[in-house]
């Protein structure tokens, strides 16, 4: 058995929030009242962070994950912080993406597909979806305030679940920022991939 976690010690780093500030356009919250704030969620837990990233663009995003990948610190996206299980909680780099990243990018209405940042909240979605006679089907209880990005990576359902299913029933693809800062686009494999790619 290892030995017990004691934590990172980076809580508050000033030279850490120091880099940020000057790597980032976005802001850079590393006082205690902030991190107060973003010790909970809608969970039972109180996790201190080490500090909160609030990004201006995926620039920011992909520049605060290297940061924290050389620091050798956690990182943490944050939506709004509706979790009850606390995965928006951590003593880690918080990355608020409710704040700046929370648009809708474009809407395809003949297909019937709207692609949207993390940060945008589920009934910002559905009011500007309605006047298109559409709308996002995965109705979690804090739609006024979940995001879709936290409702991804939780794979939310809803009440209507049973009938048009969970987020993965109605997530067509992701772009995402892994860990090391590099960006990859993931969505459904054409047809004929698995003859061509996979052998027999």
């Amino acid at each position: 058995m290892g030995a017990p976690y004691t934590g990172t010690g980076r809580i508050g780093d000033s030279a850490l929030a120091a880099r940020l500030g000057r790597e980032l356009s976005g802001q850079v919250l590393f006082d205690s009242a902030s991190r107060g704030r973003y010790s909970t969620d809608a969970s039972i837990y109180q996790i201190e962070p080490i500090g909160v990233v609030v990004p201006d663009n995926e620039a920011d995003i992909a520049r605060a994950i290297q940061i924290a990948a050389d620091e050798g610190i956690p990182i943490l996206p944050r939506g709004g912080g509706t979790s009850q299980c606390g995965q928006t909680v951590g003593e880690a780099l918080i990355v608020d993406v409710s704040k700046n990243l929370a648009g809708v990018i474009s809407l395809d209405k003949e297909n019937r597909r709207v692609t949207v940042q993390p940060g945008i909240v589920l009934d910002q979605l559905n009011a500007y979806l309605k006047p298109h006679g559409l709308y996002f089907p995965v109705d979690v209880s804090t739609s006024s305030r979940a995001t879709i990005g936290g409702m991804t990576a939780n794979n939310s359902c809803g009440a209507r679940s049973i009938r048009y299913g969970n987020m993965v029933d109605n997530v067509h693809a992701v772009d995402a920022i892994l860990a090391d800062g590099s960006k990859l686009h993931f969505g459904q494999l054409p047809d004929d991939f698995q003859a061509a790619h996979i052998p027999a």
